[in-house]
């Protein structure tokens, strides 16, 4: 795809042919926000484009069958037109197409797709990381509970963007968990990608996620020590029964085998 100006919102291409750019939106919205009748459903607004390959053939045939422009990836642009990451759009249809105030020769379009891995809130993730603003640790926790996955979700998605070209700290270095807001899954990924990474990073956002977080290349080279601050006040609230071949584990005690099986030696503080 080749490289967006400044100002530009998101891209599109197709996910089939790297050569199929559909090309740029200033502005955009709708991608975050389910449809009522179907939690992947949604209708987006792209504003001040100018549609190519196959989108340009979807508003070329609004209101036929053949109006189904196929699958996409749908890069969000940070303020100079660099991707910072991207979502797998499935069956864009362009629905409606006018002409747009950013500028002659430019159109707006409406567009229906599927997308059920861009989350509601992930949008305001996206804008603190654009402008700069995701700039200390710790922000997450302004966040109602349900919310944390979004933010989790972007910090996966924007993980290499933020990095870019840094690698990962070497083995043996300590990191400092603060446990004195961890309270669940989610609030513990989230910490625990801001010990390794910095503010919003990522360092897992699952059990699976976690044991491929610990074989490196996500930040922090293993083996590694983890000094687990406000650990007890953590285990009083991780208390989440987890189904294991061994029978129930406590999520607390369940995280700590993890990490420690796998060469992270853990200091409870």
């Amino acid at each position: 795809m080749r490289a967006a100006g400044r100002g530009q919102r998101c891209a599109l291409a197709s996910n089939e042919d790297d050569a199929d750019v559909w090309g740029f939106a200033r502005d955009a919205d709708g991608l975050f926000t389910p449809l009522p009748e179907d939690p992947g459903a949604r209708r987006m607004r792209l504003a001040g484009c100018r549609p190519e390959g196959g989108l340009r053939r979807s508003a070329d045939r609004v209101g036929t069958r053949c109006a189904v422009a196929g699958s996409a990836d749908l890069a969000i642009l940070d303020a100079t037109g660099v991707a910072m990451g991207s979502y797998v759009v499935n069956e864009v249809t362009v629905v409606d197409v006018r002409p747009s105030a950013h500028g002659a020769g430019l159109v707006d379009l409406v567009v229906t797709l599927w997308c059920d891995s861009a989350m509601p809130g992930a949008d305001g993730v996206w804008e603190l990381i654009r402008t700069g603003r995701l700039d200390r640790t710790g922000l997450w926790r302004e966040l109602a509970p349900q919310d944390r996955r979004a933010w989790l979700s972007v910090a996966l998605l924007s993980h290499e963007y933020r990095r870019r070209g840094r690698a990962d700290t070497p083995a043996g270095r300590v990191v400092t968990l603060d446990g004195r807001h961890i309270e669940d899954r989610d609030s513990f990924f989230c910490a625990m990608g801001e010990a390794v990474n910095g503010p919003g990073g990522y360092w897992g956002w699952n059990l699976d996620a976690l044991v491929d977080c610990l074989r490196g290349r996500w930040g922090a080279t293993p083996p590694f020590t983890l000094q687990w601050a406000d650990s007890a006040g953590a285990r009083a609230r991780l208390v989440e029964q987890v189904p294991t071949d061994g029978g129930p584990v406590l999520l607390f005690d369940l995280l700590v085998d993890i990490l420690e099986e796998r060469g992270t030696h853990v200091l409870l503080q």
